[in-house]
């Protein structure tokens, strides 16, 4: 039953406007090698980064790479559009989480620091 249930909410989601405005939007943004590129070497800096701010470390080199190539991908319009989508379908994804969690009495307070 519980299965069952997430298959629909995983269709819900899959026709959600969030994740039909990311999906398009990554189409779009992905069409253009340089800003694929671009795209791919922002994510593996944000976990780099991420990680390095984790362990106490603040990223110096990492964080300002990532800070510049957030800069060009800002100026890049289809860059720019695919990284708002992808944030507004992660925070949507992170409130159903949330309530998920709180439905079984999960503590997320690690998680939301």
């Amino acid at each position: 039953m519980v299965y069952d249930t997430a298959k629909l909410l995983a269709g819900e989601l899959k026709n959600s406007v969030e994740y039909r405005e990311f999906s398009a939007a990554k189409a779009r943004a992905m069409e253009n090698a340089t800003t694929r590129s671009l795209i791919e070497e922002y994510n593996r800096l944000q976990i780099l980064s991420q990680a390095a701010m984790i362990s106490g470390d603040r990223g110096g080199e990492s964080m300002q790479k990532l800070q510049k190539i957030g800069e060009l991908l800002q100026f890049d319009r289809d860059a720019s559009a695919y990284l708002l989508a992808e944030f507004r379908l992660k925070r949507m994804l992170g409130d159903v989480y949330k309530i998920l969690a709180e439905a079984v009495e999960i503590d997320l307070g690690a998680l939301e620091s």
